[in-house]
């Protein structure tokens, strides 16, 4: 069979991505990335407003097309309506990143049930319900292309194997998030649609240097890479399992670390 040319491989032109929880952070990078590959970008954010508003307007001064829309990815109503508007705005749907989600400190034995759910229902159940909605409306477009460009890319964290302190939540809700990237995938592939995951290690973000200098510390002596991630290279990871040079790969879990997890452990 023929197969993309690598100046077609990273080609998002007519194709629309929604990226979760884009209005700061790896979530923003992740939406410029994508509008810098040529595709129509949803901007989805929950509180981040401004943030949201200011990324869609880089996105169009630079010649691209986006939209910043807002809805609560907890609640099944709101993604609906999400996924509603973003095939009102752009025609369809090609591209799901699952970014959305929040990891605050809380510790096994002082943990209230309330922080639990919270943290579960952000980085866990938010991905169940916009895939699952997301897929529907992808299969209710019809058949995919031959390149499987119908993709669906979990974003997770290293924590999922290897937890952190003071975020049980946050290690079970991303470990969860490992499972249900591959047992949909498995389910997804007859549809044409892939599923896979990306677990960044320590990205950097303004201001962690100063707040939390002696994990950055440690970080740069832990890893092979010896820096910190940035948001583009996880956006990167996201862009290639969203593309066409990814047409045979789904439910797999690509490390985007730096090599942390190659220290040894005895």
């Amino acid at each position: 069979m023929e197969i993309p040319s690598p100046q077609e491989l990273l080609d998002f032109t007519d194709r629309v991505a929604i990226v979760t929880g884009a209005g700061s952070g790896l979530g923003s990078g992740i939406a410029r990335r994508f509008a810098q590959a040529g595709a129509a970008v949803i901007v989805h954010y929950h509180r981040s407003a401004d943030g949201a508003r200011e990324v869609a307007a880089q996105i169009e001064a630079a010649g691209g097309r986006a939209a910043a829309l807002q809805a609560d990815v907890t609640q099944r109503a709101e993604v609906e309506r999400l996924i509603e508007g973003a095939v009102g705005r752009f025609g369809r749907l090609d591209v799901l990143i699952n970014n959305a989600g929040t990891y605050p400190l809380a510790t096994v034995l002082e943990m209230s049930d309330d922080e639990w759910d919270s943290v579960v229902d952000a980085n866990l159940r938010s991905v169940f319900l916009c895939t699952q909605v997301a897929a529907r409306q992808m299969i209710a477009q019809g058949e995919g292309d031959k390149w499987n460009s119908r993709a669906i890319v979990n974003v997770a964290t290293i924590e999922a194997v290897n937890p952190a302190p003071n975020h049980s939540h946050y290690n079970a809700a991303k470990g969860g998030v490992l499972m249900y990237t591959r047992a949909s995938a498995f389910e997804l592939g007859g549809h044409g649609i892939r599923v896979n995951a990306v677990s960044p290690g320590l990205i950097w973000r303004e201001g962690l240097d100063q707040s939390w200098p002696d994990g950055v510390e440690r970080w740069l002596k832990a890893a092979p890479l010896t820096r910190l991630g940035m948001p583009d290279d996880v956006a990167d990871a996201c862009l290639f399992l969203a593309s066409s040079a990814a047409r045979w790969i789904t439910g797999a879990n690509l490390l985007v670390d730096g090599g942390v997890m190659t220290k040894q452990i005895f």
